[in-house]
C-alpha cells in the first residue's frame, strides 16, 4: 500500500462491542465492527479523513444521493492467517475502481494516499474483528455519496467518502440455481453498468424478486439489445465450463470489471487451464447443457469468492448441471482463499500486508 504522510483524526470507541458478537452465527453485513471512516469534499478539496465510532450520521432529506442517485461503493475483504496477520487482496484494484466509478457519476476522484493510510488505521484499530479460520474475514465496505442540500438537477458539490467494516463468513453456504433472463435487462450500451454504482444493484432487485419467487435465487443477465449473450450474474461476474474450456464474457460498458474474475482468469491461466474470453451465447450454453458438454457454471466475486450453480432455467426449461470430479470452481475457490490467507506462495503479488 502506499506510503504516506497522511494521517487521519482518530477518535477512538470507549468501550468495543465485539463481545456481544457470535461470530459463529454472522449475516452477511448486519453486524458492523467499531470504527468507520469518513472523509468530507468541501469546496473543490478532500478535508481531512476521521476516524470515529461506527453509528448513526445526520444528513439532509435534500441531499442529492437520496434525488440523483450519486452513489457508488467497492467490495474488498481483510483476512488474518494463523501468524495473526492480517491482509488485503489486490487493494489497489479496487482503490483504482472506485475512482473509475466516481469518474462516470461526475464524483471527484478520491486521494490514494488517503484511502490507504485511512484503510490501514481502521484495520489497526480493529483488528480484533478479523477472525482467523476458513471462510472468515472482514469485509470492507468504502462508498461515496453526495452531501450537497438541494433537489436541483445537477451534480453535487460536496460529497462524503467512508469506509465501513463488517466481519463475515461465506456469503453462499450453498450452491445457487439461476435464471437467463430474457426480459428484464442490467445495463445498457453507454450506461454505467461497469461502474459499482448504487442503483445496478436497486434495478436488478425486483427482476431478482420475481426469480426468487420461481425458487431461484440469481440472475444471469443477458445482454440489453437482444438478450442473447451471457454478461454476469446479480452479484457476480460468471464464469461457464464447456469440455475442459472455460468461457467467460470480455468486459465492456454494461460488466464489471471484477477483481476475483481477472485473478481466476490469470490462475486459469497459470494451472493450463484453457479460458476464452469471449461473447458467450445463451444458445451455446443451453445446447451444452442439453448436450452433457455443460461440466460447471460458477460466479466469482469478492463476497461470494466462486459459487457453484446447481442449475439453470431458459424458456421454462430447468437444466440441471452434474456433479463433476475435481471441478474447476473448487479448484479456484481453494487457489484464491489459499493466497488471500497466506497459505501459499503468492506469485502474482497480490496480498498486501496491512500492517
Amino acid at each position: 500500500m502506499n506510503n504516506t504522510d497522511i494521517q487521519p483524526d482518530i477518535t477512538e470507541i470507549k468501550n468495543s462491542r465485539i463481545d456481544q458478537v457470535d461470530f459463529s452465527n454472522l449475516q452477511f453485513g448486519k453486524v458492523n465492527a467499531d470504527h468507520m471512516m469518513y472523509c468530507d469534499y468541501i469546496d473543490g478539496e478532500w478535508q481531512t479523513p476521521k476516524i470515529v465510532p461506527y453509528g448513526p450520521m445526520e444528513i439532509e432529506p435534500s441531499a442529492k444521493v437520496f434525488h440523483y442517485g450519486q452513489a457508488v461503493f467497492e467490495g474488498m475483504k481483510a483476512f488474518k492467517d494463523e501468524n495473526d496477520q492480517v491482509w488485503l487482496f489486490r487493494p489497489e484494484q479496487n482503490f483504482e475502481r472506485i475512482n473509475k466509478s466516481s469518474k462516470r457519476l461526475a464524483i471527484p476522484e478520491f486521494p490514494e494516499d488517503y484511502f490507504f493510510a485511512s484503510l490501514k488505521k481502521l484495520l489497526e484499530l480493529d483488528k480484533d474483528w478479523v477472525k482467523k479460520g476458513e471462510g472468515n474475514s472482514l469485509y470492507i465496505r468504502p462508498f461515496v455519496i453526495a452531501t450537497e442540500n438541494g433537489v436541483s438537477a445537477s451534480e453535487s458539490d460536496r460529497y462524503r467518502f467512508m469506509i465501513i467494516t463488517c466481519p463475515a463468513q461465506a456469503y453462499y453456504n450453498k450452491p445457487i440455481k439461476v435464471i437467463f433472463a430474457q426480459e428484464y435487462s442490467r445495463a445498457a450500451d453507454g450506461g454505467v453498468g461497469y461502474a459499482k454504482a448504487a442503483g445496478n444493484y436497486g434495478a436488478q432487485f425486483y427482476p431478482t424478486k420475481l426469480a426468487k419467487a420461481k425458487g431461484l435465487d440469481q440472475i444471469i443477465w443477458t445482454d440489453a439489445s437482444s438478450h442473447e449473450y451471457l454478461e454476469e450474474a446479480g452479484t457476480m461476474n460468471i464464469f461457464f465450463r464447456v469440455g475442459d474450456k472455460l468461457l467467460t464474457a470480455p468486459t465492456n460498458d454494461r460488466i464489471l470489471d471484477g477483481v476475483t474474475r481477472k485473478s481466476i482468469i490469470q490462475l486459469a491461466k497459470d494451472n493450463d487451464i484453457e479460458v476464452v474470453v469471449e461473447k458467450v451465447s445463451v444458445k451455446e450454453i443451453v445446447n451444452a447443457a442439453k448436450s452433457g458438454e455443460l461440466k460447471e457454471i460458477f460466479g466469482a466475486g469478492t463476497a461470494a469468492t466462486v459459487v457453484r450453480v446447481e442449475g439453470f432455467e431458459y424458456d421454462d426449461v430447468y437444466h440441471d448441471l452434474p456433479i463433476v470430479d475435481e471441478p474447476y470452481g473448487t479448484f479456484f475457490k481453494k487457489s484464491l482463499q489459499d493466497i488471500q490467507y497466506n497459505r501459499v506462495e503468492d506469485p502474482h503479488g497480490w496480498t498486501v500486508k496491512a500492517f
